[in-house]
Order: structure tokens, then sequence, then C-alpha cells
């Protein structure tokens, strides 16, 4: 498999070789056709010049030994580079590594996220968990309209590019933990705590009932689901709103265009007892 990831923001381009070996041959020639092939392609529409920055490649060994939900394996080698890339959105610096996700539409991800921040109706005060986090694009997002945001996440790799954005972008008010994102909201429910608002952006398969289960104890007033699968989600909503949530607002965004893939954000409050 080939895996290129592109920064709309800096230009910067990370080629990812997908392999079952330790190495490929002619692997500096390759480093220099790739490099040559990118300085020549012409700026993007912002004026932006693309640069390679990164080529990496991905150790896959047999039928297991890819990520589980990926193509590509754990074991990464960076052969010409940085291990990672620059991307800049929404006023903010990213670092996005091989194994991380982030949002394939970079002009749509503001405008997903913007609405994502506006249905959560923050006002300075509240605490916020986002769920699922990823490298903590929506948590920094959120972080300045919030009193405090927590992101959680179970890729590792994730958190580590989470808490270097955050380092890079001077935000104080954001914390990121290694965890599952359901049994880390069961633990703070058990400990008393609580959350005004919960971010969740789950993949293509939806929450399963135990993350579910787990919001419902945490009990926040507002959740905002994320989702590139509204089938998933609307199972979801159906899970929530039986227990004792309503849909308050839906925006569909086409991240995906010529296609019929859509994201959907959905705002869901607490019913009135």
């Amino acid at each position: 498999h080939l895996v290129v990831k592109t920064a709309r923001g800096t230009g910067e381009v990370m080629v990812v070789l997908v392999i079952n070996g330790k190495g490929i041959p002619n692997a500096e020639k390759l480093v220099e056709m790739l490099d040559d092939y990118i300085y020549n392609l012409p700026p993007s529409e912002d004026g932006v010049e693309y640069s390679l920055e990164s080529v990496v490649l991905s150790i896959c060994k047999g039928k297991n030994g890819n990520l589980p939900g990926s193509v590509m394996g754990e074991e990464l080698i960076t052969i010409a580079g940085k291990p990672v890339i620059r991307e800049q959105a929404g006023g903010l610096e990213f670092e996005i590594s091989p194994l991380s996700f982030y949002q394939v539409n970079p002009v749509q991800t503001e405008i997903l996220y913007g609405k994502a921040i506006e249905f959560a109706g923050l006002t300075g005060k509240e605490k916020v968990i986002d769920a699922y986090c990823g490298i903590g694009t929506i948590g920094m997002a959120a972080a300045g309209k919030a009193g405090s945001v927590i992101g959680v996440e179970v890729n590792r790799d994730a958190v580590r590019d989470a808490v270097t954005n955050a380092k890079r972008n001077n935000m104080k008010n954001i914390t990121f933990y290694n965890e599952d994102a359901g049994e880390f909201m069961v633990k703070m429910a058990a400990q008393g705590e609580t959350a005004d608002v919960v971010f969740m952006d789950p993949p293509r398969a939806g929450s399963d009932e135990a993350f579910l289960s787990s919001l419902l104890q945490l009990s926040p007033k507002r959740v905002v689901y994320i989702s590139c699968n509204p089938v998933t989600q609307a199972r979801d909503l159906k899970y929530l709103t039986s227990h004792g949530y309503r849909v308050e607002r839906c925006q569909p965004v086409d991240m995906f265009p010529w296609t019929y893939h859509i994201e959907n954000i959905v705002a869901l409050v607490q019913k009135i007892r």
C-alpha cells in the first residue's frame, strides 16, 4: 500500500510505503525521485508550495501484522526526513505522524469543527471531554472557548501527537490520556466527577454500548456526536434518545465530494425530567 499525507496549510508531504519486509531496494533513488516530483508540483490554490518532508516504511508481517482497522503495521522506519509533518488549520498548528488520523478534506474540516464547536454552546466555563480525540484537533479547537478540556484516545501515537500539539500551541487548559474513552468516563463517574460537554467522533463502526452506557453514567448536559457513518450514528442515537437525551440539532457536512459519503454532526441535550 501507499499512503500520502499532504498538509494544506504548510505544503508538507509525507509518503508512507506499507511493505512486508525490513527495507526496500534503491531507497535513496526512490526518495530522490519523489522529492523531484513533489518539488515540481504547482503551488496550491492558496499559493502554498509542496515539499517532501517525510518518507516512512510501515512494516506488516503476515495477515495479522496490520493494526486493527488499518492497512498499516505498527513498526515504522523513517528513511528520509522527519517522522512527522506539520499542518495548520483554524489558527492552530498540528503535528501528524503516520499512524495518526487527520481528516482528508482540510477545507471542510475547518467548517466541520467550527460547526461542532457551535453546537457545543461553550461559554468559557465548561468542563469538556473529547472522546476518540485523535491528535487533539476538536479538543484544541474547543479549548479556547471552554474552561478545561480532557482528550481521551486509545491510539498512543495519536496521544503523543496531541500532547506535542497542545505544547506547540501553548494550551494550558487541555490534558490528554491514552486510555479507552468508555473506561475512562466510567472511572470519572465512579469518582464523582462530571463533565458539561462530551464530543464524540468514533470510527465508522460507531460506538459500542459499553461506551454509550459510560456516557450515561457521566451524564453530560450536552453531547456533540460527529460521525462519518450516519447509519451507525442513527443506531447510537436511538440508544441515547431512549436513555434521557433528545436531538436538538443536526448538520451534515460534505467531506467527500463526488461520493455518497458525508460527515454528520448531531447535538444532543438532556431531556427535562
